[in-house]
């Protein structure tokens, strides 16, 4: 990926696949093959690049993976300790992808979704039951997802995996993109008909491009801490809405709950240095006595938050997924599964290209990904955004509305169902990926 850190970034494993001297490795690459004309270059090793590699292996493309972190580190910049809620879409995308076997074994599912407004009487509760699945969704830590990614990858045959290796340059052209990477000391001349940007929110592709995006602060910052609570949490995830900001609270195995606590950003420095009995007050009095007293509560990292969205999907042979694309706010849990849906609907986009003699990365191929992915994202980022501020917002008729909302909601099966298929990411169109089918074999 661009840059040393990125958010999508997200592979360890348990050792190096191409090493700096770029000897051969056991995904087929070499120094020989480490240089040249590649038909897909995917720029970013996290999720988002990790899965589209996978997808559009046995494809007959000739692919190469950049990834600026150490294919064996033990503490990737992205594999860190956090847990990610994955959507049913979700699930299904892994499993198409031949992954979720992998991450099931240490994946808790979401059977119900409890969500509030502390001190008012909106609530509503949403139920696998009623969508005919066994969950909504899992909670699955990141190390759990990038064993898993990076085990696949492993035994790919079609895949040049350059690590560590840092993007240089990106010029584009009518017919290809030129592509300059260093590898240590050494820089690598590539050139590819497309190359997708899945270097992070921020994406020095994007920057080197001069596409614009849409970017604002929300003034707020999310401690993410793990925390076990006295009662079971019987599978429930918890959606609260507070004067403070936000909470979320998601189940995990063991009886303990991933804790998403949203707090301004003022007020984050003295949060990270409570002792943890007063930090599990404080999220006690937020979270209240649904669950009982919280009796533990584990290391607490902060995750600044702001919307950035890039104004185009596309640009000449580059196409943008994950949060190169976009980075929402984590209410609702939406922004990894967004990434993972634009994952699936490249993919497919390119397979019914090639199927058709195509260029992969044409203006034909990459606008048809484009307008595929337009409503999606507009939907789940306006939902997401407007969550934040309905919510925030202490005026009494604001206030008053919202309540009804959730109440009505609550007590409204259709839309009920709308809205929660959209959060399950199974609403509109479906990639084969999404439906869990593989694109190849």
């Amino acid at each position: 990926m661009g840059s040393k850190r990125s958010e999508d970034t997200a592979v360890t494993g348990s050792g190096p696949v191409v090493r700096e001297d770029m000897a051969p490795a056991a995904a087929g690459a070499s120094a020989a093959g480490a240089a040249g004309d590649y038909d897909v270059i995917v720029v970013g090793g996290g999720m988002a690049g990790a899965a589209l590699a996978i997808a559009l292996d046995g494809l007959g493309l000739k692919l190469a993976l950049v990834e600026a972190s150490p294919w064996h580190a033990d503490a990737h910049p992205g594999y860190d300790e956090r847990t990610l809620a994955l959507s049913w879409g979700s699930r299904r995308i892994f499993d198409g992808l031949g992954v979720w076997t992998a991450i099931a074994a240490q994946a808790t599912p979401i059977r119900q979704i409890d969500i509030s407004d502390r001190g008012h009487i909106g609530h509503a509760r949403l139920d696998a039951r009623d969508q005919g699945t066994p969950a909504l969704g899992y909670v699955a830590a990141a190390r759990t997802i990038g064993a898993a990614l990076i085990g696949r990858l492993e035994r790919l045959a079609h895949v040049t995996l350059l690590c560590p290796a840092e993007l240089e340059h990106l010029s584009p052209g009518a017919q290809h993109c030129e592509v300059t990477v260093r590898v240590g000391e050494q820089l690598h001349s590539l050139r590819a008909r497309l190359v997708v940007a899945a270097d992070g929110a921020r994406s020095r592709i994007r920057t080197q491009l001069g596409v614009p995006t849409l970017e604002w602060s929300y003034g707020q910052t999310a401690v993410t801490a793990n925390v076990t609570p006295e009662h079971d949490h019987g599978n429930v995830a918890y959606e609260r809405f507070t004067e403070d900001g936000p909470l979320a609270l998601l189940p995990m195995e063991g009886g303990r709950c991933a804790l998403v606590l949203t707090v301004p950003d003022a007020e984050v420095e003295p949060v990270l240095a409570m002792p943890d009995a007063q930090f599990q007050y404080l999220v006690q009095r937020r979270f209240g006595l649904r669950l009982g007293r919280f009796v533990r509560a584990g290391r607490r990292s902060a995750h600044p938050l702001k919307l950035v969205k890039a104004r185009e999907h596309r640009h000449g042979r580059v196409a943008f997924i994950g949060n190169a694309a976009h980075t929402l706010h984590p209410i609702a849990g939406q922004g990894f599964n967004l990434g993972l849906r634009d994952v699936a609907v490249l993919a497919e986009v390119i397979a019914d290209a090639l199927a058709a003699d195509e260029d992969p990365g044409s203006s034909a191929v990459l606008t048809r990904y484009a307008d595929w992915r337009r409503w999606d994202q507009r939907a789940t980022i306006g939902f997401t955004d407007a969550l934040v501020r309905v919510f925030a917002n202490p005026l009494p008729p604001v206030r008053l509305a919202r309540n009804l909302g959730l109440i009505g909601f609550d007590l409204l099966p259709p839309v009920k169902r709308l809205l929660v298929r959209q959060l399950m990411g199974v609403a509109g169109r479906q990639p084969r990926l999404g439906l869990g089918r593989a694109l190849a074999g």
